[in-house]
Formats: C-alpha cells, sequence, structure tokens
C-alpha cells in the first residue's frame, strides 16, 4: 500500500527572506526559494515570474531554484524534485512507485482574499479563519504521486532518455549536478494543490496538528515543520481523504 513522506520545501525568512503568503479563503502563492549555484543556461528570475512582490525588494532580479517543478505552475511543464542533501534524500529515495512525496512550506497569514492564485480555475471560497494561525503556519502545499524516483549517481550514468525526463530540473540545469536523488511524479495524481492545508493549530505556527502529531511518525515537538514527517500505508490513506476536506471537518 502506498506510503508518503512530506519535505518542506518554498520561501522562507532566511531564503530569500520572506514566506510566501495564505489567505483566508485558503488560497497562496507558491514562492521558490531563490538559485544559489551557476546554472548552465539562465532560469527565471523572481521579476520573470511574476513574484516580485512577494519576496524582499534586494531579491527581485534573483534567479529562482523552481524545485519541486509542478506542471501548469510558474511556466513548468513536468512535475519533478531532486535534492542533494542526505536529511531528505535518505527518506525520498526508499519511495516507490504509487507512493506520495509531499511539499509543505511555512507561509504568512494575509487578510483579505488573495490577488492571485496558483491555478486560473481556483475556486471561490468564502472568507475563514478560524482554522488560519494568527501569523504565520505550516501547510501542505502540493504533492507527487511518485512514477520514478532516481539516485544521483543513477541519473549520472543513464541513458539519453532517461536523463531527458529530467531535464528541466532545478539540479540538473545547474553547471553541476549535485542532486543525491531525483524524483518525478506522475501527471495522475500530482499537483500544486489549489488551497494550503495546514500542518499548524490555530493556535500558533509552531504548534502541530494531528496530521502531524496523529498521523505522521514524528512528534511535533521542537522544530517539527524542519523534518521530513514520514506516513505508513494507513496513515497515509487518511492524510489523501484530509487533504480534499474542507479545514472545518478536520478534529480539532
Amino acid at each position: 500500500m502506498p506510503r508518503a513522506v512530506a519535505i518542506n520545501v518554498a520561501a522562507n525568512t532566511n531564503l530569500p527572506g520572506r514566506r510566501g503568503p495564505v489567505y483566508p479563503d485558503g488560497s497562496f502563492v507558491y514562492v521558490p526559494i531563490p538559485e544559489r549555484e551557476p546554472t548552465a543556461e539562465p532560469v527565471p528570475t523572481y521579476a520573470d515570474l511574476d513574484l516580485a512582490a512577494y519576496v524582499p525588494d534586494d531579491a527581485v532580479d534573483r534567479p529562482v531554484h523552481l524545485d519541486p517543478e509542478f506542471a501548469d505552475a510558474l511556466g513548468r511543464e513536468a512535475y519533478t524534485y531532486g535534492d542533494p542533501h542526505g536529511v531528505k534524500a535518505r527518506p525520498i529515495s526508499a519511495l516507490e512507485p504509487g507512493d506520495s512525496l509531499l511539499f509543505y512550506a511555512t507561509l504568512t497569514v494575509r487578510e483579505g482574499d488573495a490577488d492571485r492564485s496558483n491555478r486560473a480555475d481556483h475556486p471561490a471560497r468564502a472568507d475563514r479563519v478560524d482554522w488560519l494561525p494568527q501569523e504565520w503556519g505550516c501547510f501542505l502545499i502540493g504533492e507527487f504521486r511518485v512514477a520514478e524516483v532516481l539516485a544521483g549517481d543513477g541519473y549520472r550514468e543513464a541513458d539519453a532518455a532517461t536523463r531527458a525526463r529530467f531535464a528541466s530540473n532545478a539540479h540538473a540545469r545547474r553547471e553541476s549536478f549535485d542532486a543525491a536523488v531525483l524524483v518525478r511524479g506522475d501527471p495522475d495524481g500530482s499537483r500544486l494543490f489549489d488551497r494550503a492545508v495546514p500542518l499548524s493549530t490555530p493556535a500558533g505556527g509552531a504548534d502541530a496538528n494531528r496530521l502531524v502529531t496523529d498521523l505522521s511518525a514524528d512528534s511535533g515537538k521542537g522544530p517539527w515543520w524542519r523534518r521530513v514527517l514520514r506516513y505508513d500505508a494507513d496513515a497515509t490513506a487518511t492524510l489523501r481523504e484530509r487533504i480534499d476536506a474542507d479545514p472545518a471537518d478536520w478534529p480539532a
């Protein structure tokens, strides 16, 4: 049965110095981190991607590390993710086709309706703030239904057809490929969510809710929002149901 791991991605208070926003209707803006390594070819900047309003002024013209990439978001056409760090790469490497790689981000709560959404067909939702923390929180923002997992060494030794499947990934676009693992998401089941799914309670961003404390293998103590969250098969099934449910229907 499918399992899942969830990892932290996207802009934060260190890189590039500001979190992406989440709004009372549940909509949010996916803001990737900046690219910090030389690339073989130019990559888009925050300004190019219409994300200048969501990053500090000194980051507007910085190139963007578009990882993970979601088809139909920010001009991308594929679902790929790469990671050079063993703490994430090891659990990701254990995933198999049909498993879920989930992505979560810390987001700053903003008042009012979103002035943009991640998808043109984002459904209108009534404002509701009782499920949101006051200032910031941790939220699931997307999922890959795993189609393929490839170790970094496997990519280096792969044939042209295999490498082509990951050609758009940010680590493959660097001058020096550095990913320890690459993941390709199946278009059937992979998506950037239309609305953020909270992992924090309304009490505050650092307070983990039951998606962490009851379903994952993590205690929810300490800086859990920086750690890899692991879900067994039963927990993954429940988690997928919660992702598609209205926050009003979740247990407290």
